[in-house]
């Protein structure tokens, strides 16, 4: 399975999920040692790699990325997990790897300093900016804290962002392909199901105030997201090759033809051999496999003239057959 996962979405899966069972560890070690709140902990990666805000003690510039790869339970690791298989895989192979990670870490980052804003707005509102950090403020429920106490309190993790970056990317690049989407019965637009995200997001962002999500970072990387694919449609030449896309059906048909090639060229050996089929089989092969490469080179005209997206669904499926064939 992950043999046909690209290069950058396997390694972005890998050290998530291989970051989550560290901070397992360390989190069990301390405790056994020490039995304290695992908050205290000098090995607590939360404290180390999760984005503070930018006025706390523990604040660093590092952690704009380092928050990216940080999850509070499995729960939170499997569904953004699953979202960056399910959509990072398509988005790489159409851009590249070097496009993609780019654009992953730009969201990522693009969703922090949105957060950031958001807790600059709360803190402000609360009073606490006006304060140095060593003053002593009475929390309730908690007791006397200093002000930079609770600025390290304000931390954020997860890839949620430059998931949500993805997900508009997919969107943006096949706005009319058909997904599901628990629990709706039926299959809608690419388009539809971000447009339904982001006005989710919104709205819980504005209602659910405490909930420990971090809804204005979704939207964040969302937004950062879209700034940079119309800076790319807008300058084509800059940075990385937006044709990509084209030339990943390019590769597909190589690879068709390619398999073709040699798909004939074993039928051939055999026949020569002395045994397989005879000499009517081979026509009626050979018709059929123009035919088949017929079809195929007519969807690939279609998709450099007006794109993938005007296929039809019939289309878009022989394609697939297409490269699965061997």
């Amino acid at each position: 399975m992950f043999r046909n996962i690209p290069t950058i979405t396997k390694n972005l899966l890998l050290i998530n999920i291989v970051v989550f069972l560290a901070a397992l560890v360390f989190k069990q070690q301390f405790d056994l040692e020490s039995g304290s709140n695992i908050m205290d902990s000098s090995y607590n990666f939360k404290r180390w790699f999760s984005l503070h805000f930018f006025l706390a003690p523990d604040f660093q510039p590092w952690q704009f990325i380092t928050y990216q790869f940080l999850h509070g339970n499995f729960t939170h690791l499997f569904f953004n997990m699953f979202a960056l298989w399910m959509f990072g895989c398509v988005i790489e192979r159409v851009w590249g790897a070097q496009k993609f990670l780019f654009y992953y870490l730009v969201c990522g980052i693009g969703a922090g300093l949105c957060q950031e804003v958001v807790q600059y707005v709360e803190f402000y509102n609360d009073g606490l900016t006006a304060l140095s950090i060593h003053e002593r403020v009475n929390v309730v429920g908690v007791g006397i804290m200093t002000v930079g106490q609770i600025y390290n309190l304000a931390g954020t993790i997860g890839a949620s962002g430059a998931v949500y970056g993805i997900l508009l990317a997919f969107g943006m690049t096949f706005p009319n392909e058909r997904i599901f989407v628990f629990p709706l019965p039926v299959p809608i637009k690419a388009k539809w199901f971000i447009c339904i995200y982001a006005v989710l997001e919104l709205v819980l962002a504005y209602s659910s105030s405490g909930d420990g999500v971090a809804h204005v970072a979704h939207l964040g990387g969302m937004l950062f997201g879209l700034l940079l694919i119309l800076y790319w449609r807008k300058h084509p030449g800059s940075s990385f090759n937006i044709g990509n896309g084209k030339q990943f059906f390019e590769n597909m048909r190589r690879n068709f033809e390619s398999r073709q090639s040699q798909k004939q060229q074993r039928r051939t050996d055999t026949h020569q051999a002395g045994y397989g089929p005879t000499r009517e089989d081979d026509m009626e092969y050979n018709a059929k496999k123009k035919e088949r490469q017929a079809e195929v080179d007519a969807i690939l005209d279609k998709i450099r003239k007006s794109g993938y997206d005007s296929l039809t669904k019939e289309e878009k499926q022989r394609l697939f057959e297409a490269s699965r064939e061997r």
